[in-house]
Protein backbone atom coordinates (compact mmCIF):
# COMPACT_ATOMS: atom_id res chain seq x y z
CA UNK A 1 0.00 0.00 0.00
CA UNK A 2 1.16 3.19 -1.35
CA UNK A 3 1.98 5.95 2.31
CA UNK A 4 1.36 9.22 0.08
CA UNK A 5 1.58 10.93 3.60
CA UNK A 6 4.62 9.59 4.60
CA UNK A 7 6.06 10.31 1.15
CA UNK A 8 5.20 13.84 1.46
CA UNK A 9 6.63 13.75 5.28
CA UNK A 10 9.62 13.06 4.06
CA UNK A 11 9.58 15.64 1.99
CA UNK A 12 9.06 18.39 4.29
CA UNK A 13 11.61 16.83 7.03
CA UNK A 14 14.79 17.12 4.06
CA UNK A 15 13.35 20.96 3.57
CA UNK A 16 14.13 21.76 7.49
CA UNK A 17 17.07 19.53 7.53
CA UNK A 18 18.66 21.85 5.04
CA UNK A 19 17.09 25.30 6.56
CA UNK A 20 14.63 25.63 3.63
CA UNK A 21 11.81 25.20 5.55
CA UNK A 22 9.56 28.26 5.83
CA UNK A 23 8.72 29.32 9.54
CA UNK A 24 5.32 31.92 9.51
CA UNK A 25 5.45 34.70 12.42
CA UNK A 26 1.25 35.62 13.52
CA UNK A 27 1.73 39.33 13.54
CA UNK A 28 -0.31 41.17 15.16
CA UNK A 29 0.27 44.60 12.79
CA UNK A 30 -0.79 47.73 14.47
CA UNK A 31 -1.62 50.57 12.10
CA UNK A 32 -0.95 53.46 15.10
CA UNK A 33 2.56 51.74 16.57
CA UNK A 34 3.80 50.51 12.32
CA UNK A 35 6.42 49.95 11.80
CA UNK A 36 6.53 48.47 15.73
CA UNK A 37 3.87 45.08 16.19
CA UNK A 38 2.87 42.50 18.76
CA UNK A 39 3.27 38.65 18.59
CA UNK A 40 3.47 35.75 20.54
CA UNK A 41 6.20 33.76 21.82
CA UNK A 42 6.30 29.88 21.89
CA UNK A 43 5.39 29.85 25.46
CA UNK A 44 2.63 32.00 24.71
CA UNK A 45 4.05 35.75 26.16
CA UNK A 46 3.12 38.71 24.27
CA UNK A 47 6.01 40.75 22.90
CA UNK A 48 6.50 43.47 20.33
CA UNK A 49 9.03 43.97 17.76
CA UNK A 50 9.97 46.32 15.03
CA UNK A 51 9.41 44.62 11.57
CA UNK A 52 12.13 45.24 9.54
CA UNK A 53 10.96 43.23 6.18
CA UNK A 54 7.90 44.84 4.94
CA UNK A 55 7.06 45.71 1.88
CA UNK A 56 4.95 48.82 2.78
CA UNK A 57 7.75 50.98 1.99
CA UNK A 58 5.93 54.25 2.31
CA UNK A 59 3.35 52.90 5.03
CA UNK A 60 0.59 54.13 3.53
CA UNK A 61 -1.30 50.97 4.38
CA UNK A 62 -1.60 52.69 7.91
CA UNK A 63 -2.02 56.36 6.50
CA UNK A 64 -5.14 57.72 8.24
CA UNK A 65 -6.83 58.96 5.04
CA UNK A 66 -6.33 55.56 2.85
CA UNK A 67 -7.78 53.67 5.90
CA UNK A 68 -10.60 56.23 6.13
CA UNK A 69 -11.44 55.92 2.24
CA UNK A 70 -11.66 51.77 2.68
CA UNK A 71 -13.69 51.68 5.64
CA UNK A 72 -16.33 54.08 3.91
CA UNK A 73 -16.54 52.66 0.84
CA UNK A 74 -16.99 49.19 2.43
CA UNK A 75 -19.56 50.47 4.42
CA UNK A 76 -21.68 51.60 1.31
CA UNK A 77 -20.49 48.71 -0.82
CA UNK A 78 -20.19 46.15 1.56
CA UNK A 79 -17.04 44.19 1.78
CA UNK A 80 -16.70 42.02 -1.66
CA UNK A 81 -17.50 42.59 -5.44
CA UNK A 82 -19.79 39.77 -5.41
CA UNK A 83 -18.34 38.40 -8.68
CA UNK A 84 -16.60 38.16 -11.50
CA UNK A 85 -15.77 41.34 -13.74
CA UNK A 86 -17.78 40.27 -16.40
CA UNK A 87 -20.59 38.63 -13.68
CA UNK A 88 -21.26 41.45 -11.66
CA UNK A 89 -17.80 42.41 -10.27
CA UNK A 90 -16.95 45.14 -12.33
CA UNK A 91 -18.04 48.81 -10.00
CA UNK A 92 -17.36 52.36 -10.79
CA UNK A 93 -14.36 52.02 -8.34
CA UNK A 94 -12.71 49.74 -10.51
CA UNK A 95 -12.79 51.55 -13.53
CA UNK A 96 -11.90 54.97 -11.70
CA UNK A 97 -8.45 52.96 -10.66
CA UNK A 98 -8.18 51.33 -14.14
CA UNK A 99 -8.18 55.20 -15.36
CA UNK A 100 -5.61 56.48 -12.93
CA UNK A 101 -3.50 53.34 -13.70
CA UNK A 102 -3.37 53.99 -17.13
CA UNK A 103 -2.92 57.86 -16.85
CA UNK A 104 0.13 57.21 -14.23
CA UNK A 105 1.85 54.99 -16.94
CA UNK A 106 0.61 56.85 -19.73
CA UNK A 107 -1.18 54.31 -21.39
CA UNK A 108 -4.44 54.40 -23.28
CA UNK A 109 -5.66 51.29 -21.16
CA UNK A 110 -4.73 49.29 -17.63
CA UNK A 111 -6.66 46.17 -16.14
CA UNK A 112 -6.58 45.21 -12.43
CA UNK A 113 -6.04 41.54 -10.71
CA UNK A 114 -5.90 40.09 -7.50
CA UNK A 115 -2.19 40.04 -7.28
CA UNK A 116 0.83 41.52 -9.45
CA UNK A 117 1.54 37.84 -9.67
CA UNK A 118 -1.58 36.94 -11.06
CA UNK A 119 -1.39 40.11 -13.45
CA UNK A 120 2.21 38.22 -14.69
CA UNK A 121 1.19 34.71 -14.73
CA UNK A 122 -2.26 35.37 -16.63
CA UNK A 123 -1.04 38.54 -19.04
CA UNK A 124 2.08 36.38 -20.05
CA UNK A 125 0.71 32.94 -20.88
CA UNK A 126 -2.67 34.86 -22.69
CA UNK A 127 0.13 36.51 -24.79
CA UNK A 128 1.52 33.17 -26.08
CA UNK A 129 -1.57 31.69 -26.72
CA UNK A 130 -2.83 34.60 -28.70
CA UNK A 131 0.33 34.82 -30.43
CA UNK A 132 1.53 31.11 -30.99
CA UNK A 133 4.82 32.22 -32.82
CA UNK A 134 5.75 34.47 -29.82
CA UNK A 135 9.29 33.72 -28.40
CA UNK A 136 9.53 34.97 -24.29
CA UNK A 137 13.63 36.17 -23.77
CA UNK A 138 13.60 36.29 -20.20
CA UNK A 139 16.25 38.13 -17.58
CA UNK A 140 17.57 34.98 -15.53
CA UNK A 141 16.82 36.35 -12.51
CA UNK A 142 13.08 36.98 -13.13
CA UNK A 143 10.49 36.52 -10.29
CA UNK A 144 8.64 33.49 -10.18
CA UNK A 145 5.40 34.77 -11.54
CA UNK A 146 7.10 35.46 -15.08
CA UNK A 147 8.86 32.17 -15.05
CA UNK A 148 5.51 30.67 -14.48
CA UNK A 149 4.09 33.01 -16.95
CA UNK A 150 6.12 31.77 -19.28
CA UNK A 151 5.76 28.07 -18.28
CA UNK A 152 1.97 28.23 -18.89
CA UNK A 153 2.49 30.21 -22.35
CA UNK A 154 3.85 27.07 -23.50
CA UNK A 155 6.22 29.25 -26.01
CA UNK A 156 9.67 29.09 -26.53
CA UNK A 157 11.95 31.06 -24.36
CA UNK A 158 15.56 32.08 -24.49
CA UNK A 159 16.97 33.08 -21.30
CA UNK A 160 19.86 36.23 -21.03
CA UNK A 161 22.21 36.69 -18.23
CA UNK A 162 21.45 38.93 -15.56
CA UNK A 163 21.27 42.60 -17.01
CA UNK A 164 23.49 41.46 -19.41
CA UNK A 165 22.96 43.95 -22.35
CA UNK A 166 25.03 41.94 -25.04
CA UNK A 167 23.70 38.34 -24.01
CA UNK A 168 20.20 39.67 -24.83
CA UNK A 169 21.26 40.89 -28.21
CA UNK A 170 22.71 37.37 -28.90
CA UNK A 171 19.24 35.99 -28.18
CA UNK A 172 17.36 38.76 -30.15
CA UNK A 173 20.05 38.03 -33.15
CA UNK A 174 19.21 34.03 -32.95
CA UNK A 175 15.93 34.88 -33.83
CA UNK A 176 14.55 35.64 -37.36
CA UNK A 177 13.88 39.11 -37.63
CA UNK A 178 10.46 38.62 -38.37
CA UNK A 179 10.09 36.27 -35.14
CA UNK A 180 7.56 37.24 -32.87
CA UNK A 181 9.21 37.70 -29.59
CA UNK A 182 8.74 39.72 -26.04
CA UNK A 183 11.57 41.12 -23.73
CA UNK A 184 10.32 40.10 -19.86
CA UNK A 185 12.27 41.87 -17.39
CA UNK A 186 11.91 44.08 -13.89
CA UNK A 187 13.09 47.12 -12.95
CA UNK A 188 14.01 46.23 -9.32
CA UNK A 189 15.35 43.17 -8.64
CA UNK A 190 14.43 42.84 -4.60
CA UNK A 191 16.42 39.97 -3.92
CA UNK A 192 19.79 41.98 -5.24
CA UNK A 193 18.59 45.81 -5.42
CA UNK A 194 20.24 45.70 -9.06
CA UNK A 195 18.09 47.77 -11.41
CA UNK A 196 17.78 46.52 -14.86
CA UNK A 197 19.38 48.73 -17.85
CA UNK A 198 16.28 49.84 -18.87
CA UNK A 199 16.39 52.67 -21.67
CA UNK A 200 19.40 49.87 -23.73
CA UNK A 201 16.58 46.95 -23.50
CA UNK A 202 14.21 49.05 -25.22
CA UNK A 203 16.47 50.01 -27.69
CA UNK A 204 17.52 46.64 -28.53
CA UNK A 205 13.84 45.46 -28.63
CA UNK A 206 12.96 48.47 -31.12
CA UNK A 207 15.74 47.68 -32.86
CA UNK A 208 14.93 43.72 -33.53
CA UNK A 209 11.42 44.36 -33.92
CA UNK A 210 10.25 43.02 -30.18
CA UNK A 211 7.80 43.34 -27.84
CA UNK A 212 9.02 44.58 -24.36
CA UNK A 213 7.24 43.85 -20.61
CA UNK A 214 8.59 45.23 -17.95
CA UNK A 215 7.20 44.49 -14.13
CA UNK A 216 7.62 47.33 -11.92
CA UNK A 217 6.28 45.98 -8.57
CA UNK A 218 8.90 47.18 -6.49
CA UNK A 219 9.41 51.03 -8.17
CA UNK A 220 5.65 51.46 -8.14
CA UNK A 221 4.77 54.28 -5.91
CA UNK A 222 8.72 54.98 -4.96
CA UNK A 223 10.12 56.46 -8.27
CA UNK A 224 9.28 59.25 -10.86
CA UNK A 225 7.44 62.16 -9.83
CA UNK A 226 3.96 60.77 -9.96
CA UNK A 227 5.34 57.42 -8.46
CA UNK A 228 5.45 55.83 -11.50
CA UNK A 229 8.46 53.74 -11.70
CA UNK A 230 11.38 53.55 -13.19
CA UNK A 231 10.45 54.28 -16.61
CA UNK A 232 8.57 57.30 -15.60
CA UNK A 233 12.05 58.45 -13.81
CA UNK A 234 13.45 57.46 -16.88
CA UNK A 235 10.78 59.42 -18.71
CA UNK A 236 10.47 55.91 -21.29
CA UNK A 237 7.15 54.69 -20.23
CA UNK A 238 6.09 55.33 -23.50
CA UNK A 239 8.57 52.71 -24.94
CA UNK A 240 7.71 49.80 -22.91
CA UNK A 241 4.61 47.79 -24.44
CA UNK A 242 3.49 46.43 -21.24
CA UNK A 243 4.07 47.49 -17.27
CA UNK A 244 3.26 45.18 -14.35
CA UNK A 245 2.92 47.18 -11.31
CA UNK A 246 1.30 46.39 -7.73
CA UNK A 247 -0.78 47.67 -5.27
CA UNK A 248 0.29 46.24 -2.27
CA UNK A 249 4.00 47.52 -1.66
CA UNK A 250 4.29 51.13 -2.40
CA UNK A 251 1.19 52.12 -2.70
CA UNK A 252 0.08 50.03 0.66
CA UNK A 253 -3.07 48.20 -0.15
CA UNK A 254 -4.05 45.12 -2.50
CA UNK A 255 -3.98 43.70 -5.92
CA UNK A 256 -1.58 44.34 -9.08
CA UNK A 257 -2.23 45.38 -12.76
CA UNK A 258 -1.00 45.35 -16.33
CA UNK A 259 -1.04 48.83 -18.34
CA UNK A 260 -0.83 48.99 -22.12
CA UNK A 261 -1.71 49.74 -25.52
CA UNK A 262 -6.03 48.90 -25.20
CA UNK A 263 -5.96 46.51 -28.14
CA UNK A 264 -2.93 44.18 -26.06
CA UNK A 265 -4.88 45.22 -22.47
CA UNK A 266 -8.75 44.19 -24.08
CA UNK A 267 -7.02 41.01 -25.95
CA UNK A 268 -6.18 39.76 -22.24
CA UNK A 269 -8.61 41.31 -20.67
CA UNK A 270 -10.85 38.42 -23.31
CA UNK A 271 -8.92 35.92 -23.48
CA UNK A 272 -7.41 35.48 -19.85
CA UNK A 273 -8.33 33.06 -17.99
CA UNK A 274 -6.83 34.31 -14.39
CA UNK A 275 -8.95 37.32 -15.49
CA UNK A 276 -12.37 36.17 -16.35
CA UNK A 277 -13.14 33.18 -13.55
CA UNK A 278 -11.31 35.35 -10.75
CA UNK A 279 -13.44 37.40 -8.27
CA UNK A 280 -12.77 40.99 -8.50
CA UNK A 281 -10.81 43.02 -6.09
CA UNK A 282 -13.66 44.67 -3.41
CA UNK A 283 -14.56 48.44 -4.64
CA UNK A 284 -13.27 49.40 -0.99
CA UNK A 285 -9.81 48.06 -1.46
CA UNK A 286 -10.15 49.67 -5.62
CA UNK A 287 -11.25 52.73 -4.00
CA UNK A 288 -8.08 52.98 -1.02
CA UNK A 289 -5.42 52.54 -3.56
CA UNK A 290 -6.50 55.35 -5.89
CA UNK A 291 -6.64 57.58 -3.05
CA UNK A 292 -2.86 56.24 -1.94
CA UNK A 293 -1.75 56.88 -5.62
CA UNK A 294 -3.66 60.73 -5.55
CA UNK A 295 -2.31 60.97 -1.90
CA UNK A 296 1.64 60.14 -3.22
CA UNK A 297 1.09 62.11 -6.69
CA UNK A 298 -0.35 65.53 -4.74
CA UNK A 299 2.45 64.96 -1.33
CA UNK A 300 6.11 63.91 -3.24
CA UNK A 301 7.49 65.20 0.01
CA UNK A 302 6.62 61.50 1.14
CA UNK A 303 9.18 59.90 -1.50
CA UNK A 304 11.63 62.24 -1.25
CA UNK A 305 12.13 61.70 2.80
CA UNK A 306 12.07 58.43 2.29
CA UNK A 307 14.75 57.95 -0.53
CA UNK A 308 16.90 60.39 2.18
CA UNK A 309 15.75 58.15 4.76
CA UNK A 310 17.51 55.44 2.80
CA UNK A 311 20.80 57.62 2.25
CA UNK A 312 20.73 58.09 6.08
CA UNK A 313 20.28 54.30 7.27
CA UNK A 314 22.90 53.24 4.71
CA UNK A 315 25.46 55.70 6.47
CA UNK A 316 24.78 53.70 9.70
CA UNK A 317 25.30 50.45 9.03
CA UNK A 318 28.55 51.72 7.70
CA UNK A 319 29.19 53.33 10.76
CA UNK A 320 28.95 50.07 12.51
CA UNK A 321 30.76 47.76 10.33
CA UNK A 322 27.68 46.08 8.67
CA UNK A 323 28.23 44.91 5.35
CA UNK A 324 25.45 44.91 2.42
CA UNK A 325 24.86 44.67 -0.66
CA UNK A 326 25.83 48.04 -2.97
CA UNK A 327 23.38 49.06 -5.32
CA UNK A 328 21.10 52.55 -5.92
CA UNK A 329 17.58 51.08 -4.74
CA UNK A 330 15.87 51.30 -1.22
CA UNK A 331 16.52 47.44 -0.43
CA UNK A 332 19.02 46.66 1.58
CA UNK A 333 20.58 42.85 1.46
CA UNK A 334 22.86 41.73 4.16
CA UNK A 335 24.95 38.78 3.00
CA UNK A 336 25.02 35.70 5.11
CA UNK A 337 25.02 32.72 2.80
CA UNK A 338 24.26 29.34 4.98
CA UNK A 339 19.87 28.80 5.47
CA UNK A 340 20.36 27.13 8.57
CA UNK A 341 22.96 30.16 10.07
CA UNK A 342 21.22 32.63 8.55
CA UNK A 343 17.58 31.52 10.26
CA UNK A 344 19.77 31.30 13.50
CA UNK A 345 20.64 35.39 12.78
CA UNK A 346 16.71 36.21 12.51
CA UNK A 347 15.40 34.12 14.99
CA UNK A 348 18.19 36.14 17.92
CA UNK A 349 17.00 39.65 16.19
CA UNK A 350 13.65 38.35 16.79
CA UNK A 351 13.59 36.80 20.61
CA UNK A 352 16.64 38.74 21.62
CA UNK A 353 16.31 42.26 20.32
CA UNK A 354 12.60 42.43 19.15
CA UNK A 355 13.88 43.19 15.37
CA UNK A 356 11.92 41.49 13.07
CA UNK A 357 13.82 40.44 9.73
CA UNK A 358 12.71 37.32 7.96
CA UNK A 359 15.31 35.07 6.49
CA UNK A 360 15.62 34.67 2.16
CA UNK A 361 16.55 31.12 1.13
CA UNK A 362 15.97 28.78 -1.30
CA UNK A 363 13.84 28.97 -3.71
CA UNK A 364 13.48 32.90 -3.70
CA UNK A 365 17.40 33.15 -3.65
CA UNK A 366 20.42 30.69 -4.96
CA UNK A 367 21.01 27.59 -2.62
CA UNK A 368 23.67 29.13 -0.79
CA UNK A 369 22.92 32.53 -1.39
CA UNK A 370 20.71 33.10 2.10
CA UNK A 371 20.38 36.28 2.91
CA UNK A 372 18.45 39.07 5.48
CA UNK A 373 16.68 41.27 3.08
CA UNK A 374 15.79 44.99 5.05
CA UNK A 375 13.30 47.49 4.18
CA UNK A 376 13.19 50.75 5.68
CA UNK A 377 9.61 52.22 5.81
CA UNK A 378 8.84 55.40 6.35
CA UNK A 379 8.34 55.25 9.45
CA UNK A 380 11.41 53.90 10.83
CA UNK A 381 13.03 56.64 13.30
CA UNK A 382 17.02 57.14 12.97
CA UNK A 383 16.63 56.03 16.68
CA UNK A 384 15.57 52.55 14.65
CA UNK A 385 18.39 52.63 12.71
CA UNK A 386 20.73 52.50 15.22
CA UNK A 387 19.45 50.09 17.31
CA UNK A 388 19.45 47.56 14.39
CA UNK A 389 22.78 48.24 13.73
CA UNK A 390 23.95 47.43 16.93
CA UNK A 391 21.74 44.57 17.23
CA UNK A 392 23.46 43.44 14.30
CA UNK A 393 26.83 43.61 14.69
CA UNK A 394 25.72 41.71 18.42
CA UNK A 395 24.25 39.16 16.97
CA UNK A 396 26.55 38.76 13.66
CA UNK A 397 29.51 38.62 16.33
CA UNK A 398 28.07 36.39 18.50
CA UNK A 399 26.73 33.80 15.76
CA UNK A 400 30.48 34.09 14.42
CA UNK A 401 29.68 35.11 10.51
CA UNK A 402 32.57 36.79 8.79
CA UNK A 403 30.73 39.06 6.70
CA UNK A 404 32.41 40.13 3.39
CA UNK A 405 34.52 43.23 3.27
CA UNK A 406 33.22 45.80 0.91
CA UNK A 407 33.65 48.97 -1.06
CA UNK A 408 31.08 51.34 -0.39
CA UNK A 409 32.10 53.85 -2.96
CA UNK A 410 29.26 55.39 -4.66
CA UNK A 411 26.69 53.05 -2.73
CA UNK A 412 24.99 55.95 -1.52
CA UNK A 413 24.86 57.80 -5.15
Amino acid sequence: MINYTEQIAAKLHQLKETGGYRYFLDVNKSAQHFPNFYFEDVTGVKRKAINWCSNDYLAMSVNEAVIGKLSFVAHRSGAGSGGTRNISGTTNYHRILENTLAKLHQKTASLLFGSAYLANLTALSTLGKILPELVFISDENNHASIIEGNKASGSQKLIFKHNDIIDLEKCLQSLPIDQPKIIVFESVYSMSGTIAPIVDIVLLAKKYQALTYIDEVHAVGLYGEKGGGLTELLHIQQGVDIINGTLAKGFGVLGGYIAGDKTIIDAIRSFGAGFIFTTSLPPAICAAANTSIELLQSNPSIGEQYHQSIQKFREVLIAHAISFHPNQTHITIIPIGDEIICKKISDSLLFEYGIYIQPINYPTVKKGAACLRITLTAKHSQADMVYLAISLQEVLKNISVKQPVKNYKNVLA
